[in-house]
């Protein structure tokens, strides 16, 4: 499986980003995908994820109402529509494949791929 994620870069505060994540070497629509997050001596955590189907989403706390995670199931992408960014939202972006088809992942124990990240950083 190769996940390639897109779309970072620096940003003021109070913007917008889209990042992009094209997958490839699977049945894309077989598996739920995520979002993570790794800030600067800080663990990697979890942002979003979505279904198989795009039927159900999960998102964090810190980024709920701001962010949106969305899949193309045709195009075998994930998207993450980032609104209303704040400094807090620095970190590298990376999608995420999970094998367990029930799961809406939540945690990076539950990841089987990672893509390669994106970063995103926002200035105040």
């Amino acid at each position: 499986v190769q996940l390639q994620a897109s779309g970072g870069g620096p940003v003021q505060a109070g913007g917008s980003l889209r990042l992009s994540c094209a997958a490839s070497g699977r049945t894309f629509s077989s598996y739920p995908m995520a979002w993570f997050r790794q800030a600067p001596g800080k663990d990697r955590e979890f942002v979003a994820s979505i279904t198989r189907s795009g039927s159900s989403t999960r998102y964090a706390d810190s980024v709920k109402g701001r962010f949106t995670i969305s899949r193309d199931n045709a195009k075998n992408t994930v998207d993450l529509q980032m609104n209303m960014l704040t400094p807090e939202d620095t970190a590298v972006y990376y999608c995420a494949l999970a094998n367990d088809v029930q799961l809406l992942p939540t945690h990076f124990g539950e990841i089987d791929y990672w893509g390669q990240g994106t970063q995103v950083t926002v200035s105040s």
